[in-house]
């Protein structure tokens, strides 16, 4: 297996760790409403939500008429998806698949959209090709990702400092959510790019329920608590994310109440 292959495993255990669903129920209004708002999705849209982990993004769109696939690298998440698509009464597509290998003919999509997902894809200028790749001429690419001032943005930088480097090919996830970065990105392609901002509320009674929840969650801080408990270092790591959280604090009512920013960049396909 070559070394990009085992990254992959690794990532597919990351996000199949802990529950993801849960996770993904507290960024299921502003982001994917926000991106929809600007793209133009119409009833028989053929539509690809890459990265679509329990179908946030996916879900929508197929309730708006869409036909739509929702791919994503950890097909663990399905069960999650399929059930809540059997709620909606909606039809999705689900498809194990990799960003950077998308396993569609070029044009296949009008819409090609991605929710704080393609943005943990490692090698970031294979996965916008792909994108672009993929969306027909006149289409439109829509992504939402954490910013690299966010909350998650610095809880992922904070984890990291404990943890290995990653492969010099692997480029960090929060990249994503800069403007420069997607410009850089989509460079050359053919897709026209407007860039918005907005904010994810997390809400919780305390900064120390949601450091809770995230490391019995959030697959990367799960990872995270298992090899650095077995270091000896999670505990110290621990104290640092508490104390960020503690900073990020916006709540007046003795809880928790943090403003998580993402970009939305939208991108029209004009070659």
């Amino acid at each position: 297996m070559t070394a990009v292959a085992e990254l992959k495993q690794s990532h597919r255990a990351t996000w199949a760790a802990g529950d993801y669903a849960a996770v993904a129920e507290l960024i299921d209004e502003s982001p994917p409403r926000d991106l929809l708002a600007r793209v133009e999705l119409a009833p028989g849209a053929r539509v690809l939500d890459v990265a679509t982990g329990t179908g946030n993004v996916a879900l929508r769109a197929a309730a708006a008429g869409a036909r739509v696939v929702g791919l994503d690298l950890t097909p663990e998440l399905f069960e999650t998806a399929r059930r809540r698509a059997h709620e909606h009464r909606v039809a999705v597509d689900w498809v194990e698949g990799d960003a950077e290998e998308l396993p569609y003919p070029d044009a296949s999509f009008d819409l090609v959209l991605s929710v704080f997902g393609v943005q943990f894809a490692p090698r970031h200028e294979l996965a916008a090709r792909e994108l672009a790749r993929v969306c027909r001429p006149g289409g439109q690419i829509g992504l939402v990702s954490w910013t690299p001032q966010s909350q998650i943005g610095e809880l992922l930088k904070l984890i990291g400092r404990y943890l290995p480097a990653a492969p010099d090919y692997a480029s960090p996830p929060p990249l994503w959510g800069s403007e420069p970065h997607v410009r850089r990105l989509f460079a050359g392609s053919g897709v026209e790019l407007e860039f918005t901002r907005g904010h994810n509320p997390w809400r919780f009674d305390s900064p120390e329920r949601f450091v809770a929840f995230m490391e019995s969650h959030y697959g990367p801080t799960v990872k995270a608590r298992e090899r650095l408990t077995a270091t000896g270092r999670w505990d110290e790591c621990r104290a640092e994310i508490v104390a960020m959280v503690s900073r990020r604090n916006d709540a007046t009512d003795g809880g928790l109440l943090m403003r998580a920013e993402y970009l939305v960049a939208v991108g029209r396909r004009t070659g």
